[in-house]
């Protein structure tokens, strides 16, 4: 048995095959970036170009044949509209074409699952960090077995921040690892903190950020723009650990590349006597492998498979009732 996952919520279209838990191939082609962002009808065309060659490269790569495969699993939310289209168009046609069910996943929960997975944790406390998400969340029982989000942005995640504060800066690629670059060297300056408990909110620190260019050195202002950030974050993150008794905290998601982000956690977490998870690259970036995960443990618990609102561009993670184990 082995289950096919489709990843296709921003610009990476990724393909994963998992047997058993274990990751056969992990596929993907990703939208290139430039300093103006991701354009939904490019992206569209982007993904439907390179749907076909990845699914097969991930399949072949696997060294199973297309028999072998009992569920297709894909992205149903949260992400961008043109590319969550795609990618259930995706697993739709090859679901039909294997007879086999369609499974669809949340996209955050696949995060936070593949670090679990990879880390051997089995409750932690998780910082998840994307472009469009920032959010502290862990499994509870009651009212039924759920995420709960303890503290999460009022606004735009720290990723779609660090972004469009490079393409504010003029920096291309316009992503927070040419933010991360451009700090290099740089010193503190002030900028807006702001933390409510265990939410946060970015879009006065990056307009902030962006206005001091005028006056400031490119890198201090990149510099302090992540260590505000981050310090944002790894605080409430702080809060969380203490107030659910957590020793473990997997970091997860695209921002969670950074090796900033992972030093700041590291040294939040050692007082308290907190493992921190972490994962490579290639699994904090977008990718079918995650998807592949989550549903093949739906496929397995024999859960019921929602039906209906095949995409939805605000899936809230703690709206999924996690009924398999």
């Amino acid at each position: 048995m082995a289950i096919i996952g489709i990843e296709c919520s921003a610009h990476t279209f990724g393909v994963g095959v998992v047997k058993n838990g274990k990751i056969l191939s992990n596929e993907r082609r990703m939208y290139k970036i430039s300093d103006k962002g991701m354009i939904p009808s490019k992206l569209a065309d982007f993904h439907s170009e390179g749907a076909g060659t990845t699914i097969a490269a991930a399949i072949k790569n696997a060294g199973i044949s297309t028999e072998e495969i009992e569920a297709v699993g894909y992205t149903k939310g949260p992400g961008l509209g043109a590319s969550l289209r795609i990618g259930y168009l995706s697993a739709y046609t090859l679901s039909r074409k294997l007879g086999v069910p369609l499974i669809p996943v949340n996209h955050g929960i696949a995060h936070i699952e593949i670090a679990k997975r990879l880390n051997a944790m089995k409750n932690p406390v998780a910082l998840y960090v994307s472009g469009g998400n920032s959010q502290i969340l862990r499994m509870v029982e009651e009212p039924d077995r759920h995420y709960n989000i303890y503290g999460e942005t009022y606004d735009i995640g720290v990723g779609n921040m660090l972004d469009s504060f490079a393409r504010g800066a003029g920096l291309n690629p316009a992503w927070g690892s040419s933010v991360a670059k451009a700090a290099a060297g740089g010193r503190y300056i002030q900028l807006p903190y702001t933390v409510k408990g265990m939410d946060f909110t970015f879009t006065g620190l990056m307009t902030n950020a962006l206005a001091k260019l005028k006056s400031e050195q490119l890198n201090d202002v990149c510099y302090s723009l992540q260590e505000t950030a981050f310090s944002m974050l790894c605080e409430a993150t702080e809060r969380a650990l203490l107030l659910t008794g957590s020793r473990e905290l997997v970091l997860c998601g695209g921002v969670a590349q950074s090796a900033r982000l992972k030093e700041m956690a590291d040294a939040m977490a050692k007082p308290h006597n907190v493992k921190v998870g972490t994962l490579s690259d290639e699994y904090n970036a977008d990718n079918g492998a995650m998807i592949g995960i989550v549903a093949e443990r739906i496929f397995l618990s024999k859960s019921k498979i929602e039906t209906g609102h095949e995409i939805d561009q605000r899936y809230r993670l703690d709206s999924v009732k996690v009924t398999w184990r």
